[in-house]
């Protein structure tokens, strides 16, 4: 990649120098460069157009501050992924993955039956056996989250025999008549532990999005997920309006699935 700059002088003017050259690594990241290639070194940079070091370290925190850059311990700088945007709708990760032009999979970290938390047997108004299914969603082969989803086994006893590497929606759907209709959810922030930061590749103790979804089929409750996301391979958009009648503001949105 060094071999391919073209060495230019940076001038004094209007614009900083570190501004021009952050454009000019922008431009080296959408036409050079893919996600997860390395930027070149602080050296070869400095060199090539005639700046310093600060100058180098200001254009790149730029970057990394917009999600453009990563910063790799101890392994240099890459291009980072553009996040998967989610318009909180009813979509199963495999829909929302295929949106983006990417290969969704799951890898199974846990697929049993067994009796759930008490605010899932209470959500679900039984004490029985439910499915437990813990799945890592991948995109392209990249850690995108880790779903922990419980899912009632009166309406769907016999999920775990299915393909539940892609979609339970899906299934929930063509094989049980029980589609997913309606879900609440909430969105907070927590860190990942050293287990969960292995399987979605980053550091422990980096900022996750959390979001625990109760959904529905029609009035009957179907699912329990608690969703762990890479914040730099996510991002949630919602519509936000102003109400008529109270002024206040209104959020349209809904909600993204299994």
């Amino acid at each position: 990649m060094a071999e391919n700059l073209v060495a230019r002088q940076l001038t004094d003017g209007s614009k900083p120098k570190h501004a021009q050259l952050r454009e000019i690594l922008e431009e080296i990241c959408a036409t050079q460069l893919s996600p997860g290639d390395m930027l070149p070194g602080e050296r070869v940079l400095e060199e090539t157009y005639g700046v310093s070091r600060i100058t180098v370290r200001r254009a790149i925190g730029d970057l990394v501050a917009a999600g453009t850059l990563k910063r790799a311990r101890g392994k240099g700088t890459f291009v980072a992924p553009s996040p998967l945007v989610s318009r909180l709708n009813l979509a199963s990760f495999s829909s929302e993955m295929s949106a983006q032009h990417l290969k969704a999979s799951s890898k199974i970290l846990l697929a049993a039956r067994g009796h759930a938390p008490k605010d899932v047997q209470s959500f679900f108004d039984s004490d029985a056996a439910h499915t437990h299914l813990r799945r890592l969603r991948l995109g392209d082969d990249r850690p995108y989250a880790i779903d922990d989803g419980w899912y009632n086994s009166t309406f769907a006893p016999g999920l775990l025999e299915n393909d539940v590497y892609n979609s339970v929606y899906a299934i929930l759907d063509n094989e049980y008549g029980m589609p997913v209709t309606d879900a609440e959810q909430t969105a907070t922030a927590i860190n990942a532990d050293e287990e969960t930061g292995k399987l979605l590749d980053v550091e422990p103790g980096t900022a996750l999005l959390r979001i625990v979804r109760q959904s529905f089929s029609g009035t009957k409750p179907i699912e329990w997920c608690t969703s762990l996301y890479r914040t730099d391979r996510y991002a949630l958009k919602t519509h936000v309006s102003r109400t008529r009648d109270s002024g206040h503001p209104a959020t349209d949105s809904a909600i993204s699935g299994a």
